[in-house]
């Protein structure tokens, strides 16, 4: 055997994985960076501070488009999971603050994610939507649970047409499953509240009349 070949071989070999070892671990924290500002990006659009929850966004976005350039020379990590998390949980923010400002509902290619991402992310997106009706029925603000619960069931009605190999949408049907389990609940959960509220009014209206 020719040993000298054979050390040249590995050499440039050893070079390549070394270029892909040090890529997916940039990659790797630029992913976990998104991640986490796509999270507070979530918590300050529940507290109504869209500016904040817009800013960190973008900042998520700047991120995910980091670790995409920086994969662009290895597609076999890029599309190998954690870059799709991330990808989905920057949509699912932004899917969220849009829906809770009454922005308009962003498009896939706005925030540079692939179909799987922005359909799994729209879907994670209806517990946000239930979080925000809970929060929104404690305040007795029914209006608003109405709009909040109709934008759960549009999405849940969106993502059921999905109908393709979970190897194609990235594991969407279970995501799909989890929505209609969130929506079911909640729609249980309004509706007693609703009932409530009505109940109620009708005794006050009653005891107006008795005087």
């Amino acid at each position: 055997m020719d040993t000298t070949r054979l050390q040249g071989i590995a050499q440039r070999l050893r070079g390549h994985l070394e270029a892909k070892h040090q890529a997916r671990e940039a990659a790797l924290t630029l992913c976990r960076e998104a991640i986490r500002l796509a999270a507070n990006a979530i918590r300050a659009a529940h507290r109504g501070e869209f500016g904040e929850a817009w800013g960190l966004l973008t900042g998520a976005q700047g991120r995910l488009a980091e670790a995409r350039a920086t994969l662009a020379p290895h597609p076999d990590i890029l599309y190998s999971g954690f870059f799709h998390d991330a990808a989905k949980e920057v949509a699912e923010a932004a899917i969220t603050i849009a829906l809770l400002s009454g922005a308009p509902l962003p498009e896939p290619e706005d925030l540079g994610v692939e179909a799987q991402a922005y359909l799994n992310g729209l879907g994670e997106a209806v517990g946000e939507l239930r979080r925000h009706l809970l929060d929104s029925l404690r305040l007795g603000d029914l209006p608003r649970c109405e709009r909040t619960l109709a934008a759960m069931s549009d999405i849940y009605d969106l993502l059921v047409t999905m109908d393709y190999p979970e190897a194609v949408t990235g594991g969407l049907r279970r995501t799909t499953d989890g929505v209609r389990a969130v929506l079911e609940r909640t729609r249980g959960d309004f509706t007693m509240a609703f009932v409530q509220r009505r109940l109620e009014e009708r005794l006050d209206h009653l005891r107006h009349l008795l005087g």
